[in-house]
């Protein structure tokens, strides 16, 4: 099937917007600027004879074939020109956490092997420590983030580098086999690198389909749906992750505007509301209660005027009563609850608060061996599972690609490790990753069932379930709870028992000021574990 590119799709809606608002932040970037400022960092590239490599028919799935540009960047203009620049030199991009520490980014960047970074220069300290164990250095390009930290041995100045590269040079040479690098820290150990073929990502993460649900293949009809779509986006999590890259790509694949807060590496809920007033966003992206929550309560201390029309959450579970405050702060607002992955792109929408997803689409519930489709109504536990357009495999791991990309006759599917059941009217049941099943005195436990039970309690603001090593059970169920105000343990436990078969209600309840979180607002475990202990 004939498939559309990104660097190509968004040159092309550029063309019939060229003087409309693309990216806002500081200052505003027209179509015409980013197609001239990425076509530049293109010509960068090719300067360094990057991009010459393209994927060869027959490429094992573990391996993408291209050079690499590694982005270790705040959120801002420059991560989405280098993005797309990358791609235009058809060149692959892939995020890097800027929290991880020096041996975290050694291990990352052996297992990536850049050909490029591009990077602020805030961690220019770090790097300095991670390039001399790294078996070649990449080209540098560093990023004026007003740190004031010094320029790299050898590295370029960012915006020096693009003035002097000739955009005619940096004209596109991309297609659809190209790929995209999606690294994910997640359940899967040590971060893994998902390969994307653009195409795929196009059609499936990004949303170019039409209302039938059948991607959009032809360039022409592609634009015009931009055109009619258009919006603008506020990515609030950071774009090192999945979900906030996803909804910025797909925004503009959607003609739509991208818009950033100040100082986007801290957030703030009262500085977010007022870029979202100030710029007419009209579609917000954020990452569960963690972002949710301070929202709401801003809202209500401060209301405002806004233009949302559209709420997504992905990544973790937004209470059911964040979103009637919500809704009751902004008349009309359409809440988006999603499931999804960096292996799958987006699962299922959710129907009801933590475990119910619509069943419809390329989302579908494997058996327990991933040899077959469990019918609607069957009582086996399964593995939720996408198929249609998913990505290839985890970069240069041949057996972690075939244990989560898996094909059952001459369909293939994904498999990220969500544990589920396929309800008798074809709508799904999400029981949580396998990675935080609890297995206690031989029951599995799922973590998100009773934080969803938690978290639905008058009075609890946020709740975290793990595991803790027990002589008696193998391991024990233990709550990790926030609450704004007073509840025993007694309460906590009877609340759960009212939902809950007794061998899931925590053994302990462990009171926390607040539930650590990384910055796109998932669970820290690492924290939980300690705070548990």
């Amino acid at each position: 099937m004939t498939q559309l590119d990104l660097a190509t799709l968004h040159e092309s809606i550029a063309a019939a917007i060229p003087d409309e608002p693309c990216i806002v932040a500081d200052r505003t970037w027209t179509w015409s600027e980013t197609t001239d400022r990425t076509r530049r960092l293109c010509a960068v590239l090719r300067g360094q004879n990057l991009g010459t490599r393209r994927p060869l028919s027959g490429e094992p799935a573990w391996e993408t074939g291209q050079d690499h540009l590694g982005i270790l960047l705040h959120n801002g203009p420059e991560y989405l020109e280098a993005l797309l620049g990358g791609h235009k030199a058809s060149v692959v991009p892939f995020n890097v956490n800027y929290r991880y520490t020096a041996d975290e980014l050694t291990y990352l960047f052996r297992d990536a092997r850049p050909a490029v970074l591009v990077y602020g220069a805030r961690f220019a300290p770090v790097l300095a420590e991670v390039l001399p164990c790294l078996d070649r250095r990449p080209v540098l390009l560093q990023v004026d983030d007003g740190s004031g930290a010094q320029m790299l041995d050898g590295a370029r100045d960012y915006e020096a580098a693009l003035a002097a590269a000739d955009p005619a040079l940096g004209a596109p040479d991309s297609g659809p086999d190209d790929h995209h690098l999606l690294y994910t820290g997640g359940t899967t150990g040590q971060p893994k690198g998902v390969i994307w073929r653009v195409g795929d990502m196009v059609h499936g993460a990004l949303g170019v389909r039409g209302r039938d649900g059948l991607p959009i293949t032809e360039l022409e009809l592609a634009v015009a749906r931009a055109l009619k779509v258009r919006g603008i986006v506020l990515p609030a999590p950071p774009l090192m992750h999945g979900a906030g890259g996803g909804i910025a790509l797909g925004g503009w694949l959607g003609g739509g505007t991208v818009v950033f807060p100040p100082e986007p590496e801290r957030f703030d809920a009262a500085r977010l509301l007022d870029t979202c007033a100030s710029h007419d966003v009209t579609t917000l992206m954020i990452v569960g209660d963690a972002f949710a929550a301070p929202i709401v309560d801003e809202l209500e201390r401060q209301p405002r005027t806004l233009a949302l029309r559209v709420l997504v959450n992905s990544g973790a579970v937004l209470r059911d009563e964040l979103k009637d405050r919500l809704r009751a702060q902004v008349p009309g607002l359409r809440i988006a609850d999603m499931l999804g992955s960096s292996e799958s792109g987006v699962h299922a929408r959710r129907e009801s608060e933590g475990r119910i997803f619509d069943g419809r689409g390329a989302v579908t519930v494997l058996s327990d061996d991933r040899s077959r489709l469990l019918e609607p109504g069957s009582e086996e536990v399964g593995w939720m599972a996408t198929t249609g357009n998913i990505p290839l495999g985890y970069l240069g791991d041949a057996e972690k690609t075939a244990a989560t990309f898996v094909s059952i006759g001459d369909q293939r599917f994904s498999v990220p490790g969500d544990r589920a059941r396929r309800l008798a009217d074809g709508r799904i049941e999400f029981l949580g990753r396998e990675a935080t099943t609890i297995n206690t005195g031989g029951e599995k436990v799922f973590a998100d069932e009773v934080e969803a039970v938690l978290c639905s309690m008058t009075g609890v603001t946020d709740a975290v379930v793990i595991g803790r090593d027990s002589e008696r059970w193998g391991q024990e169920v233990v709550a990790l709870v926030a609450t704004d105000r007073a509840l025993t343990d007694a309460d906590l436990a009877a609340g759960c028992r009212a939902k809950l078969a007794g061998y899931k209600v925590p053994k302990a309840f462990v009171r926390v000021p607040a539930v650590g979180r990384h910055a796109n607002g998932k669970t820290d475990y690492a924290w939980a574990r300690e705070a548990a202990r």
